[in-house]
């Protein structure tokens, strides 16, 4: 009895810390004062400069709040999935997986003409066009949704989120429980769009459909992490995504067949393609991870 009481005590702890980091996560973005949208140049720097000090702070949550078995089963590096064991395949791979996933948009860019200017050729034209990505590398819009907003927030919610939850609950229930504060934490966006105009029914729908997806994508993430054992994994599909943002099924509709009817293929043969390679391909084995999935 005394056992499965301290069990739940810490489970409960857990998921408090969990919640306190995504509130102290979502209130340093907030804690400067400006009349800016978050799109302005003076809000970005300054919540680059808020995220960055987070990262600081976040693995003190894992730290305190880990149980002494597990830092003396793991350094704080391994917990975080910082290390070098296992590292290329979990860079490759799960971006791979995402891309079969992504199977119909990529290939509506293909159409479009967006490849040839990810290759540095301009769309109309073969000619090379490398100011594309120097040009990005400048754009602060650009750094902040597939660099700083990934890198900041897998660190926080996965890297220093997943340990904690993986103390208390079976992994599979800890994938599905880690991406309810990374959703919760989005709702924060809210507040931006009926400063910006829009009224509170709109903008609560919008924030309940951004919810939905954040939190499936939190739980693909955190399954990666937990998988992988690295880091990198979840970071690097998080920037493909932003990348590709929310796939625009409409877009097929303007279409003509056959490419209309090759496109909607495409997109079911990636859903399917994805639902079959993402168990063998996210073998622990191939990531080195002896942490977070074994003896499950």
């Amino acid at each position: 009895m005394e056992s499965y009481i301290l069990r739940e005590y810490i489970c409960l702890t857990t998921a408090g810390a969990c919640f306190l980091l995504s509130v102290v996560y979502v209130a340093s973005l907030y804690i400067w004062k400006s009349p800016h949208s978050r799109d302005h140049p003076s809000t970005i720097k300054k919540r680059f400069l808020s995220v960055f000090i987070m990262m600081f702070i976040s693995p003190l949550f894992l730290y305190y709040f880990s149980q002494e078995h597990v830092l003396q089963k793991a350094s704080l590096w391994q917990l975080l999935g910082l290390r070098m064991h296992g590292l290329l395949p979990a860079t490759v791979i799960p971006v791979f997986l995402t891309m079969v996933l992504f199977l119909g948009p990529l290939s509506m860019q293909g159409f479009s003409g967006l490849w040839k200017l990810y290759a540095g050729m301009s769309a109309r034209s073969e000619e090379l066009e490398p100011m594309y990505w120097m040009s990005n590398l400048t754009n602060l819009i650009w750094l902040r949704n597939h660099v700083v907003a990934p890198l900041s927030e897998e660190f926080t919610f996965r890297a220093c989120m997943l340990p904690l939850l993986l103390q208390c609950y079976r992994p599979m229930t800890a994938v599905f429980v880690c991406p309810l504060f990374f959703g919760v934490a989005h709702f924060h966006h809210m507040v931006e769009r009926m400063r910006s105009g829009l009224d509170l029914k709109r903008a609560l729908m919008i924030s309940c459909f951004q919810f939905s997806y954040t939190t499936l994508f939190g739980a693909y993430s955190a399954f990666l992490f937990a998988k992988t054992g690295h880091f990198v994994a979840p970071f690097a599909v998080h920037a493909f995504c932003n990348h590709m943002g929310f796939p625009d099924f409409a877009e097929i509709l303007t279409y003509k067949d056959p490419q209309r009817m090759l496109l909607m293929s495409l997109f079911v043969l990636g859903l399917v393609g994805w639902c079959v390679l993402l168990t063998p391909l996210t073998n622990p084995t191939w990531y080195s991870n002896h942490l977070f999935w074994r003896n499950h």
